[in-house]
């Protein structure tokens, strides 16, 4: 029996479970290595925490790793429902939140700082505190930028065009007027498949490759933006990545690559932050914090009231673990075979409960 324990959170609504113990320690000197290791010794331990019955489609994780990097306080990779990304915004400031209200992490001299090694570099998280609890965390995101502007995209009903930019990750950028499509949970089950189709379509077409880090490619999501709800923001968006995985916040690395867009175009206000909506109605704030030729750092304040985070701790039988950890045997959960060992072991279980009662 193998036991892995979990803290639970959100931030601005999307969830962020991260391990905290139980989980194998990643090796390897890069945390693209480590990303690499977890993905080729421990990905059943990612399925069964992040698939059903212990998750979700759009359950998103987190395991902290020791730095690679000098002035590093910890790695961070973070795990969804097809595999690990290579930054999150939304996951930095889960993992703050929970580092410093917990004691995860042993913070910076001002005790509020934590410098995080991620896949696509450094990240600097900063919280503020009221008492014990986190009321907001901001970060410093790696460099962002814009790829190739203005795709041409083929798909089955329309042509449209679209933007690939890196925030942390590489993201398809598109109008959702121009896609046909309104960004409301009704409409999900559309932005789900669209979403795909033109993070597909993309691929097929062009090479995605960070320009400094052969190791970050392809497309990590679809993010379609819109009209926000009211003048307070500057857009709306919804962000399909992974496996079809709907992100509930505004994305962080999303917002990152959509102000990458944005300044290329010079619309990004210089004098106020740029304010973000998600499909939910949460806000992310950024700003720009630095420039370089052709890459911007942006900074992403979040001021919110997370819920309190909660832990578990799951318990994985051998019978998990041998089916986790054989993708090809996860369609067996329905079948009839499958049912009927289930019932074998719970039927042994309730002999073994009653012998050892004495009631047998």
């Amino acid at each position: 029996m193998l036991t892995l324990k979990t803290i639970d959170a959100h931030a601005a609504g999307e969830p962020l479970r991260l391990i905290v113990d139980g989980f194998p320690s990643p090796r390897g000197k890069t945390m693209l290595a480590k990303r690499e290791w977890v993905r080729t010794h421990a990905d059943h331990l990612r399925r069964a925490l992040m698939l059903e019955p212990r998750g979700h489609a759009d359950m998103y994780g987190a395991i902290l790793t020791e730095p690679v990097t000098p002035g590093a306080h910890a790695g961070v990779l973070f795990m969804h429902n097809e595999g690990y990304s290579t930054m999150c915004g939304h996951g930095i400031i889960a993992v703050t939140t929970m580092a410093i209200e917990r004691g995860l992490i042993m913070p910076g001299p001002d005790a509020d700082t934590i410098v995080y090694d991620a896949p696509a570099g450094t990240v600097r998280a900063r919280a503020r505190r009221r008492e014990s609890r986190v009321d907001s965390v901001s970060f410093l995101n790696v460099p962002s930028f814009v790829l190739h502007g203005g795709l041409t995209v083929k798909l089955a009903a329309r042509t449209i065009r679209a933007d690939v930019a890196f925030g942390g990750a590489f993201y398809a950028i598109v109008d959702s007027e121009a896609a046909g499509l309104p960004i409301d949970s009704a409409h999900l089950p559309e932005l789900r498949r669209t979403g795909m189709e033109i993070k597909h379509a993309i691929e097929a077409a062009t090479t995605i490759v960070h320009p400094l880090e052969s190791g970050l490619t392809g497309i990590y999501g679809t993010i379609f933006t819109g009209p926000p709800g009211d003048d307070t923001a500057d857009l709306r968006n919804v962000t399909i990545f992974a496996d079809a995985e709907v992100d509930r916040s505004p994305c962080g690395t999303g917002t990152a690559a959509v102000m990458a867009v944005v300044d290329a175009m010079g619309l990004l206000a210089r004098d106020r932050p740029f304010v973000h909506e998600s499909l939910i109605g949460t806000r992310f704030n950024g700003r720009v914090a630095s420039r370089t030729a052709h890459h911007c750092r942006y900074a992403h304040t979040v001021d919110f009231r997370p819920l309190r985070p909660g832990e578990s701790a799951m318990r994985l039988p051998r019978l998990d673990m041998y089916y986790f950890n054989r993708p090809e045997a996860l369609d067996a959960w329905h079948t009839a075979r499958f049912r009927a060992r289930l019932q074998a072991i719970g039927a042994r279980r309730w002999v073994a409960s009653r012998l050892r009662k004495g009631v047998m």
